[in-house]
């Protein structure tokens, strides 16, 4: 028993040993690292005094030109020496003031400018496209539009190095450009010698795609621990390119779509981050209308991402700030991705067959939906047979309109009724006299007689809703519509201007939009010949309400994507239309009232919809007696 508690024992001494030396170590090398920084910054200092002694003892014996060359000499060494503590074997790659050098390659649809300095994209050109400004006169100025092109971007990557206290930048490094031709470029930054460097591979593979791959060869003894990944940051400063700057910041922000999950994004409304230690598939910083995507290869993934927005002021020449930091896993010393540089169009995007389509802004949940496989078909449908996207739009608003022509011709059906009823609602107005509430249920009495529902009109609007709203998100997100220009407007994903005016009213702007307006007017016309025959002296607030609400929303609707408001406007000339030629062309108003006279001899059911809306009124007129006559009481009391 002895023996065994003793070997116990010793078994457990020799795990604690074990346990000690190990942190030992761990404690050891932190010293060595920390005392090899230590030691290369006293080898500078060693060596300025060494540099300085030589010099004084060769200012006595020397002329001035030798003493002048003896100073190079020193400020040399110093630099080298600076180079080192900063760079470690990566001093000779080291950029130092150096611009670096421009180097193009060229697609059907875009030119990509990389630059040596940081081996990085430093602009992308779209020729398809251009960015459209205003000058002080409100004349339009065209431009070149460029993705990627701020100087304050970075696009680096941060390694440790042994016997440097921080991490390098790669945006620091001069990268040597070994391979160029048509279509591919190498870059590589040498670490001490030529068998030692990092390489980063751009190759095109279609109009705005590159293959892109970073390998460390010979680097097993450079870098600082076992490398696992390495880490990429980007900060990309976002140009203001889109005339509504409004609709642009809130339309652009940064994307991430993990292995296994849906796609999510940071905040369009204000600055947001997002962290995560998980494989991401692909990270985007996308405007309203372009977008710069990192894409990793099917067989690799992202292990760590960190997205952020940082909003910008007004005054700033930049719209947003979007920052990512990337963890690349290293199998075999190397890591493959795609760069995607260009428009955000739909089916270019839905081929990477990894839900990069949805950074495109057309909404979520049900109104993404009809945005996606319901509008944006059928606007691709009339585009492909006619040029004009406006008159795509009258195409397509004319169709909707008979799609729900059945449901109107009721709307129009019932109003016919109700304007049927009006000699008799007259009669009640008599007897009853100046008892709205009396008023409003024999009104219902009357309606539940004739088989009248007074709701029956609110159909077509509320089905229309939905369209409306997934049209308020598609216009302002679909390139298609990107300044294709009908009528007086010249951006149909953007507001009309009509005129400027020359000083900017709260909520409204310093502009007009004549599709705005004329919507307004439409509508108060619509109104005025549905409602002309509607009785409405049982809550004449309604009356005037209806006329009032056209006129607050052109404040709302003045900024406004066109292709919205045009939209509207005609879907009111066709509502115009559809009504007149229903209800004096179509209905048969004798038809009508021999309706409503044969529905009065029919049994009437009970617990339908007019019965219960009869009901509903005349105990709220009760409840209305009941508090009306306690308030008398109290009064009296008083």
């Amino acid at each position: 028993m002895k023996d065994k508690n003793g070997l116990i024992g010793f078994i457990l001494l020799g795990l604690l040993m074990l346990l000690y030396f190990y942190v030992s170590n761990n404690d050891y090398q932190k010293h060595l690292d920390e005392q090899r920084v230590k030691d290369s910054l006293a080898l500078v200092e060693l060596e300025k005094t060494r540099i300085q002694d030589s010099l004084t003892q060769i200012s006595t014996a020397t002329t001035a030109a030798d003493t002048s060359q003896a100073s190079v000499m020193e400020q040399d060494s110093l630099k080298d020496m600076r180079l080192m503590v900063q760079y470690g074997d990566f001093a000779m790659s080291a950029a130092d003031g150096n611009a670096g050098e421009d180097i193009v390659m060229e697609t059907p649809k875009a030119i990509f400018t990389f630059n040596s300095k940081g081996g990085m994209i430093k602009k992308v050109k779209l020729k398809e496209f251009k960015k459209i400004n205003w000058d002080e006169n409100k004349e339009k100025i065209e431009s070149d539009l460029l993705l990627l092109e701020d100087q304050k971007n970075k696009f680096s990557f941060n390694i440790p190095i042994k016997g440097v206290a921080n991490p390098i930048s790669t945006s620091d490094l001069n990268f040597t450009p070994v391979e160029k031709n048509g279509n591919k470029i190498v870059f590589r930054a040498f670490a001490g010698s030529t068998n030692k460097y990092l390489e980063q591979t751009y190759t095109i593979k279609s109009d705005y795609i590159l293959d892109y791959d970073v390998k460390l060869v010979g680097l097993e003894n450079v870098l600082q621990g076992n490398a696992e990944y390495i880490e990429l940051e980007w900060d990309n400063y976002l140009d203001k390119i889109e005339r509504a700057v409004d609709y642009e910041k809130s339309y652009t922000t940064v994307y991430h779509k993990y292995k296994e999950g849906k796609y999510t994004y940071c905040s369009c409304r204000g600055d947001d981050e997002i962290k995560k230690e998980k494989a991401t598939e692909w990270v985007s910083h996308s405007n309203q209308f372009f977008n710069t995507s990192l894409i990793a290869n099917p067989d690799r993934a992202f292990s760590y991402v960190e997205n952020e927005t940082k909003m910008m002021g007004e005054d700033s020449e930049d719209l947003k700030l979007l920052r990512t930091k990337l963890h690349l896993p290293l199998a075999n010393n190397q890591f493959g991705m795609q760069i995607y540089s260009g428009p955000n169009e739909f089916n270019r995007l839905a081929a990477f067959n990894n839900e990069l389509e949805y950074i495109i802004p057309f909404g979520s949940s049900i109104l993404g939906t009809i945005n996606r496989w319901v509008i944006r078909p059928l606007f691709n449908f009339f585009s492909s047979f006619f040029g004009s996207m406006g008159l795509v739009i009258i195409l397509v608003t004319f169709l909707v309109k008979m799609l729900l022509y059945p449901l109107t011709y009721k709307m129009l059906y019932s109003q016919s009724k109700m304007a049927a009823l009006k000699p008799k609602i007259e009669e009640l107005k008599k007897k009853i006299g100046d008892d709205p509430q009396a008023l409003q249920v024999e009104q219902m009495k009357l309606y539940r007689q004739t088989g009248v529902n007074p709701l029956g009109g609110c159909m077509p609007m509320i089905l229309q809703m939905p369209i409306w709203i997934a049209l308020y998100r598609f216009f302002p997100a679909a390139i298609e519509f990107r300044q294709a220009s009908f009528l007086w407007a010249d951006d149909l994903a953007s507001y009309d201007v009509f005129a400027w005016l020359p000083f900017h009213i709260p909520m409204y702007g310093a502009h007009i939009s004549l599709f705005t307006i004329l919507w307004a007017i439409t509508t108060l016309i619509y109104t005025y010949y549905n409602s002309k025959h509607l009785d409405m002296t049982a809550n004449p607030s309604m009356k005037y309400m209806q006329y009032f609400m056209p006129v607050m929303f052109l404040f709302f609707f003045n900024s406004l994507a066109a292709g919205l408001t045009c939209y509207m406007f005609f879907s009111n000339l066709m509502n115009i239309a559809q009504t007149i030629i229903t209800k004096n062309f179509i209905i048969d108003k004798e038809k009508v009232l021999a309706e409503l006279e044969g529905f009065k001899a029919k049994p009437k059911k009970k617990g339908g919809f007019q019965d219960r809306l009869s009901k509903a009124f005349e105990e709220a007129q009760k409840a209305q007696e009941i508090r009306q006559q306690e308030m008398a009481k109290k009064k009296k009391k008083k």
